[in-house]
């Protein structure tokens, strides 16, 4: 569960990125880290602003987010390891900047589970064309050894 809070959490905030809700989630994600103190507050403020500042200049603005999610869920993983009381405040704030969002910037979360040999083939927005070889021939999975 709190995994998945930390992936939402930190889809969001990149979510949030360069849009009109980027005043709310920067506020919010301000107050969260305020439980360590004055200066590690000021550090993840100019975190947010250096990071914001990408995505807004970013000819591929989706590719920069993408690369700032992992480091936004290492920080609210940190963060609520020291401080688990801070995950109803997160959730909370997500709601908040996830109702301000437009439509096409709705974060969104897909778990694909694949068990005992299986293949899962999926696309989250997308499509996935997938073209196997028929079993027997050479690739496939009935491939003679």
């Amino acid at each position: 569960m709190l995994e998945e809070l930390i992936l939402v959490g930190g889809t969001t905030v990149v979510a949030a990125m360069a849009t009109d809700s980027w005043t709310v989630a920067r506020g919010g994600v301000a107050r969260l880290f305020r439980r360590r103190g004055q200066d590690q507050q000021t550090a993840i403020e100019a975190q947010l602003d250096n990071n914001e500042a990408l995505v807004a200049r970013a000819d591929d603005a989706e590719r920069v987010r993408q690369s700032l999610l992992p480091v936004w869920m290492l920080e609210l993983e940190s963060l609520l390891g020291e401080y688990p009381d801070a995950a109803d405040e997160l959730r909370e704030l997500t709601e908040e900047i996830k109702k301000r969002l437009p439509e096409t910037r709705q974060p969104q979360v897909q778990n694909n589970v694949a068990k005992d040999n299986g293949q899962v083939f999926a696309a989250l927005g997308g499509n996935v064309i997938v073209h196997p070889a028929p079993p027997g021939q050479a690739g496939g999975a009935g491939a003679a050894q």
